[in-house]
């Protein structure tokens, strides 16, 4: 019997849940990672984890958590650290890269390679503000299903 290949990193991304799928939006500092994810939180996304995220991969799927010692807590710019519920252990559906330039008619097959699970892609700029349904709706288009 063959036992699941496990991998796990922490990556420099945050991370929020949308219906049971998580979003890991990732950037260098400044890009409005934490930003992106207040306003997705304020239209009903659940936080997993602010600028580092734990992800490994089970059973070819890519599951996100919080490092333990910023569980439940988010950085508000200006504002300082909130504390919030959190979640874990939540399917990957999708990364946003807020370092890449975006493209008008981007490609739909665009992924990046996580843990060595291949997760569809959209580049973004997070302070627009049209950029939380833009999230919700690649999620919905390209984003990987839950189960």
């Amino acid at each position: 019997m063959r036992t699941p290949t496990l991998s796990s990193e922490t990556i420099h991304a945050s991370c929020v849940a949308i219906e049971g799928r998580a979003v890991l939006i990732g950037g260098r500092s400044g890009q409005g990672k934490s930003d992106l994810s207040l306003r997705l939180i304020d239209r009903g996304a659940k936080l997993v984890s602010d600028d580092y995220s734990f992800v490994r991969r089970e059973r070819g799927r890519l599951l996100a958590s919080p490092p333990d010692n910023i569980a439940g807590k988010i950085e508000a710019r200006g504002v300082g650290i909130l504390e919030m519920p959190f979640e874990r252990d939540v399917p990957v559906a999708l990364y946003v890269d807020l370092d890449a330039r975006p493209e008008r008619l981007p490609d739909p097959e665009e992924s990046r390679m996580v843990a060595g699970v291949r997760l569809p892609t959209i580049a973004l700029v997070a302070f627009e503000a049209s950029a939380p349904l833009k999230v919700e709706a690649a999620l919905r288009l390209i984003g990987l299903a839950a189960a």
